[in-house]
């Protein structure tokens, strides 16, 4: 490819709307171009590395026995509503009617339809194991699309689904993504954790993400560095600590105190001087119409993931200051558990609090020295609350360490609930019919690429691994108005090319600094500058984009250093 004719609009400056390095670098080197708010057109460059992650990954799945599918991105509603979804999913979903009115949806997810598919086929237990997967397109109405393809309303997933006869054969299929995953992520030059995980809008009990840790990652990850525990902070475990006292604590007596205009944790511990630990925090909820409190300690932050599986309730939403008002008597800000004829639900740490601050349900009004079982009681203790780094590791001695991370991949056992639900069953060797047992898997390609991105820039641009760049290799004659370093640069892109070397010769009437920047910016591995002065030595200069390292090689051995450079993957 020569550059004059390469489409890659290159720019200057940074985007104005553009928070971090890789929507920067995605813009300003010319890969892709945003159409609308979470949704973008990919340019010739972008592409190219769209295309090599979706080949490592079709690589993989294919090895693991994955069989390619495409599905409609379009799907009826009567199949969400089958599986009871359609209602449940929200308003992330892009919803839309046909011309006679029958309703449809821009597929964010394609279990309904892939399981649809394979119980009008499937019969037999013989049939199965069943792997297949797609890459295409998703939709989701993200109500704060936001950093470039970190989430975006428009994307790239590949996604498989996989069926088998029992829950031994699921756990075949799920750890053979789970290592393929691994094998992808390492293949696309970066290091993906895989973290315990909340399964959300998708089902079932088991899943793993994996996260690529960086700084603009929008996920917190919880990780002990004494064993291999780590999971998200929606999925990670608070530990039930007892407290040993070497006597009773002295139970003060209950006094309502007031705390004009003090709402919040920190305006009641600053009113008061009371640490923020000596506070219980009482919020109301409505779970499947019924309303709950659920308290937690002051300094901690409920997790309404673990409320909503204790409760086992299908909806969970925080009550409006009308439903708080009626139950407690009092604006939002001053709930107290006690007196309250609503069911109580604690946190383990609330267990052994004496003496806590909580609210009085009265407008600027807060109770001293509340106390269980005296003041209030509780229906069940449970893990509410938001694991935090410095807590004690779930599974060892370890205390738990903090870091952000990018999802660039989820992999879940969903078990039966699509295939009860929808109908899909097989007969078994005995000739009883049992459903299908499924799990999923997902990568988002585009997402792989940005934190690809993250994961490998420098100030002058990306720093592109050799397995997803979109070209290995760039010709600089450093003026195509010299004769001879015209001819040789285009004598040396011809031979690289026969050789199967991807590469791009800079033929333009532009200024060295201008294609050295653009070369860096775009972030070619391997950069060849042929020069008046090397021509006359008879050489050519290669310079390595990640490590800046520069070597001068005899013209007529360029060829075969590159594919070594390659081969050894001394770029990378």
């Amino acid at each position: 490819m020569y550059m004059s004719q390469l489409y890659s609009p290159t720019l200057r400056e940074t985007p104005a709307d553009a928070e971090i390095a890789s929507h920067q670098l995605m813009l300003r080197a010319g890969l892709m171009r945003r159409s609308a708010a979470g949704m973008y057109a990919f340019l010739p460059l972008g592409l190219r590395a769209i295309r090599k992650v979706e080949q490592i990954i079709r690589e993989e799945m294919n090895a693991i026995g994955g069989q390619e599918v495409l599905l409609p991105i379009v799907q009826p509603a009567e199949l969400w509503e089958e599986s009871g979804r359609w209602g449940d999913y929200g308003d992330e979903m892009f919803r839309l009617k046909d011309r006679q009115g029958r309703q449809f949806c821009l597929g964010p997810t394609h279990e309904e339809i892939i399981t649809a598919l394979v119980r009008s086929e499937v019969r037999s237990y013989r049939q199965m194991p069943l792997r297949l997967y797609q890459i295409q397109n998703k939709y989701r109405d993200e109500i704060r699309p936001r950093f470039g393809l970190m989430r975006g309303r428009e994307f790239i997933m590949k996604d498989m689904y996989s069926f088998d006869r029992d829950e031994e054969a699921l756990d075949a299929s799920y750890w053979a993504a789970y290592h393929a995953y691994a094998r992808i992520f390492a293949r696309c030059g970066v290091e993906a954790h895989p973290v315990e995980a909340d399964s959300g809008a998708i089902g079932g009990d088991v899943t793993h993400e994996f996260m690529v840790l960086a700084d603009s990652g929008e996920d917190l990850v919880l990780f002990c560095p004494k064993c291999e525990y780590a999971a998200n902070v929606e999925r990670a475990e608070s530990v039930r600590t007892p407290v040993q006292r070497e006597e009773k604590p002295e139970l003060g007596e209950l006094a309502k105190a007031a705390t004009p205009g003090a709402r919040t944790i920190e305006q009641i511990s600053e009113f008061l001087q009371v640490k923020p630990e000596d506070c219980i925090k009482t919020l109301l909820y409505v779970a499947d119409g019924k309303v709950i409190a659920a308290l937690v300690r002051g300094d901690h932050n409920i997790n309404e993931i673990k409320l909503r599986k204790l409760l086992g309730c299908e909806t969970l939403e925080l009550a409006d200051d009308e439903t708080i008002f009626k139950a407690t008597g009092a604006p939002v800000g001053f709930a107290g558990p006690v007196g309250l004829k609503i069911p109580l639900y604690a946190d383990y740490a609330v267990e052994h609090m004496v003496n806590a601050v909580v609210g009085a349900n009265e407008l600027d009004h807060h109770m001293l020295n509340a106390n269980l079982e005296r003041d209030f009681q509780v229906e069940v203790f449970a893990d509410l609350r938001e694991a935090q780094p410095g807590d004690p590791c779930p599974r060892c001695e370890g205390r738990l360490e903090g870091a952000r991370g990018i999802e660039v991949g989820q992999v879940f056992k969903l078990g039966t609930k699509y295939s009860r639900a929808m109908g899909a069953t097989f007969l078994d060797e005995n000739g009883k019919e049992a459903p299908m047992v499924m799990g999923c898997y997902g990568i988002g390609v585009g997402r792989t690429v940005a934190a690809v991105i993250e994961k490998n820039h420098d100030d002058d641009g990306i720093i592109w691994p050799v397995s997803i760049a979109p070209y290995h290799v760039i010709v600089v004659p450093v003026s195509m108005k010299d004769e001879a370093q015209a001819e040789a640069g285009q004598k040396l892109y011809e031979e690289l090319q026969a050789a199967g070397v991807e590469v791009v010769l800079d033929d333009r009437n532009e200024r060295p600094g201008v294609k050295f920047k653009d070369a860096d910016l775009i972030g070619f591995p391997i950069r060849v500058t042929i020069g008046s002065k090397s021509l006359e030595q008879g050489a050519m200069e290669i310079t390595i984009r990640r490590t800046g390292e520069k070597m001068l090689v005899p013209a007529a051995d360029v060829v075969s250093t590159i594919e070594n450079l390659l081969k050894d993957g001394e770029t990378r």
